[in-house]
């Protein structure tokens, strides 16, 4: 599990509009300076490039004038960069001194030259397009200064990190790899990513993939041997839908830098929370027929590539393998044919690509080291470059590519063939019931099988199981082309999609399956009192769990306690008995019938999922579950000081609270109990609040030494006493929150906070 550094330092906010437009929004362009020291900053940028490639420090860097002190910065790129360039692809490092600094929670910043690319749109429209069908970076543009020197306008793409598996992939710390040879590729590299099996040792593999994680170099060879040697069980190890996705859109986009052209590279490799490998593609600034290395199969015409390239090669065994098996196949051209129909046969992208040529126009013109001219941007849709790119090579001009990219696969026969029509998808019930069966229904044409997928929460897998037309399954009238599937509600979610075929060709419903999907509202339960409690709380979390962006903060569990799913939505959770709608649970939150919810309690609200806008105090506090006021309280707890890594949960779920082993996302397993050495002194602080007197009680034998401090830090009381119950006199003191410190005579102390009306 990789673990974020954090650090105190806090960077120097120059602007407050530095954060007013989002980083990634493709209407706007971004303006990032960078300032180095040394006037030789480029020669110390070079030498690096050439030999460790490590990260140069910067004096500073600011993006959108947000200002970061001591910033990572290095060169990138294979082919895109060159030492005699007079603008290289860069890489910014934010975190790379001081942990804690991001810009809108983004630590990485990746910036493309615009090489091979006349148009300069080229990366950020593959991925505008590449967004619809699949999880991909956001893009867009960025004006770069170094030293107060403009070096002109770069491609601005989201770095593929831990963040980016968290907030798509919902976990951070499975095996995870870069799928870019060691050195570089090319002829004469060490490796290849090409998903080829040599053998079982994963050392022979440790050339052509990058290991991001601490781990999973067995995950990767065992993914490996089943595509090369267990292609049956291929679907446990690879998300294959998403599989599809990637090689249809490199095909009609003719995007060779990648997996299906020579070089077989450029994607990354997550392991989710299912266990299967999920492929995300990375770097497409040679996209639209700009990369000069081929299929890697022999020659081809771009204009003309045809789907099945490298279905038979030697050296691409992901499409061989895919490509083969006919389901698949069919699936693939399916993609295919959604992609080309969506974007290209109406010159619908069109509309996007001049959009972003209208958003760049000034700063092409003003930048000083593009590679074309400014006319040749301005013809870059309809014009093809022929000798002008660095490599001397024939660049297409992008509409004029996919204009006849259209008209080739109208008459191409694998995308020609006579497709099955699915006319209406439809629930027996459209608000089911927790627990309720009901029917799927799909009414098509021109098919010979039917499949429907579903899952019941969104990070998990589809599940695909045919459906029939045959009377017996309340589809109608047996072959009337209806068919039926019933599922059973047993998730507080239900997403699905319909997929059809003949012998020779398929279609989804939605055609943007599985990456969209029809969903039904389930009818759920709201909560009554004692139907949901704090079930478990993790106040000083070391290493019992990390969020989706691999940090590991303190959390809180609620709990379940009836047989119906609950919706949470409308309640609050808080730390301040001022301020009960401290935090508000989001609306469509639900928590399943005798199951658990964790929530974060990080003070990070802005972070995909459920991010309180509070820390716990390991010292102690009191958290409430409610409606947002006194009147409706679902749960009160009040905890002590808390040591590291053991959790205050109840036991049984529901139960009587007591120090336990953490059971993270679990119901609580009270037999993991701890030393009671370790723990804290226990002591029960009630009524709580109070308008009266407090009272005190421990089982600890011996005496108990007691201060009361307020919020300023003075003692307001403290005592000494051997009773089993000690009554502080708190009637005339002021309204408002006190800690109570409390040390026993064999020396365990403990801090309980508790609040004066």
């Amino acid at each position: 599990m990789k673990k974020l550094l954090f650090s105190l330092s806090v960077c120097t906010m120059v602007s407050s509009l530095g954060h007013a437009q989002n980083f990634y929004d493709r209407s706007t362009v971004q303006t990032i300076e960078i300032f180095f020291a040394a006037s030789n900053w480029d020669a110390q940028l070079d030498a690096l490039a050439s030999t460790t490639e490590d990260y140069l420090l910067a004096d500073s860097v600011r993006i959108n004038g947000v200002t970061y002190d001591s910033v990572g910065v290095k060169y990138k790129g294979n082919s895109s960069y060159n030492a005699n360039n007079n603008k290289n692809p860069i890489h910014i490092e934010l975190d790379h001194v001081h942990g804690s600094y991001d810009y809108q929670g983004y630590t990485d910043v990746k910036l493309q030259n615009g090489y091979q690319d006349p148009s300069m749109i080229r990366e950020v429209l593959s991925y505008a397009i590449l967004e619809q069908y699949m999880d991909c970076p956001k893009a867009n543009f960025a004006n770069v200064y170094i030293n107060g020197t403009l070096r002109g306008l770069y491609s601005n793409a989201e770095s593929i990190n831990d963040k980016f598996n968290g907030d798509h992939y919902y976990t951070s710390d499975g095996s995870f790899f870069k799928c870019n040879p060691i050195g570089g590729a090319g002829p004469g590299a060490s490796g290849n990513p090409d998903l080829a099996y040599i053998d079982a040792d994963s050392s022979s593999y440790a050339n052509g993939y990058e290991l991001k994680s601490d781990y999973g170099w067995n995950d990767l060879v065992s993914l490996i041997d089943t595509l090369n040697n267990h292609f049956s069980e291929i679907d446990q190890n690879l998300d294959v839908d998403r599989a599809l996705w990637m090689l249809a859109f490199n095909n009609v986009l003719v995007n060779l830098d990648s997996y299906s052209g020579a070089f077989r590279q450029n994607y990354y490799l997550y392991k989710d929370l299912n266990d299967r490998f999920i492929p995300t593609v990375w770097d497409l600034n040679m996209s639209f027929g700009g990369f000069p290395g081929g299929t890697g199969s022999g020659s081809y015409v771009a204009t003309s590539l045809d789907p099945m390239s490298n279905s038979t090669s030697t050296i691409h065994p992901l499409i061989v393998k895919l490509l083969g098996d006919p389901m698949y196949k069919r699936m693939y051209m399916a993609h295919i044919r959604t992609i080309v129909q969506e974007n290209f046969d109406a010159s619908e992208f069109l509309t996007t690509a001049n959009a972003l040529r209208t958003t760049i126009d000034a700063s092409v013109q003003a930048d000083p080291y593009k590679f074309y001219t400014y006319t040749q941007f301005q013809n870059g849709l309809s014009t093809a470059v022929s000798g002008g790119g660095p490599m001397g090579s024939s660049i297409p001009g992008v509409q004029a590519l996919m204009d006849a990219r259209a008209t080739f696969f109208g008459t191409n026969t694998n995308y020609t063939y006579s497709t099955p029509v699915i006319s209406a998808v439809t629930p027996s019930n459209a608000t089911p019931t927790y627990g309720e069966t009901i029917t799927i229904t799909a009414t098509c044409s021109n098919e010979t099988t039917v499949y429907l997928g579903t899952r019941g929460e969104h990070p998990l897998r589809f599940d695909r199981v045919q459906m029939y037309d045959d009377g017996a399954h309340n589809d109608g009238a047996a072959g009337d082309h209806v068919y039926g599937a019933s599922i059973t509600i047993n998730n507080v979610l239900v997403e699905y999609y319909v997929y059809a075929e003949n012998a020779q060709a398929g279609i989804f419903s939605p055609q943007r399956a599985e990456h969209e999907y029809y969903s039904l509202n389930v009818t759920l339960v709201l909560p009554a009192i004692g139907d949901v409690l704090i079930n478990e709380i993790m106040a000083s979390n070391s290493n019992t769990a990390y969020d989706s962006n691999g940090e590991n903060d303190d959390w809180i569990e609620l709990y379940n306690t009836t047989s119906n799913a609950l919706d949470l939505s409308g309640l609050y959770l808080s730390d301040d008995a001022a301020n009960f709608p401290k935090w508000l649970i989001p609306t469509g939150t639900s928590i399943n019938a005798h199951d658990v919810l964790v929530i974060w309690t990080d003070e990070d609200s802005e972070q995909s999922g459920l991010h309180t806008n509070f820390k716990l105090s390991a010292a102690g506090e009191e958290i409430f579950l409610s409606n947002g006021t006194a009147t409706m309280i679902y749960d009160d707890v009040v905890f002590g000081v808390q040591t590291t890594d053991i959790s205050y949960a109840r036991c049984p779920d529901g139960g009587t609270f007591s120090f336990v082993n953490p059971t993270f996302d679990e119901l609580n397993n009270c037999i993991l109990s701890v030393n009671e050495s370790e723990l804290p002194l226990a002591i029960r602080v009630y009524p709580v609040p109070t308008a009266g007197n407090v009272f005190i009680q421990s089982e600890e034998e011996g005496s108990l030494a007691i201060q009361v401090v307020d919020l300023q830090g003075r003692i307001v009381y403290e005592t000494t006493e051997s009773t089993a119950t000690i009554e502080i006199p708190s009637t005339n003191w002021q309204s408002g929150w006190y800690q109570i410190r409390a040390i026993s005579a064999s020396g365990k102390q403990t801090s309980v906070p508790f609040v004066k009306k």
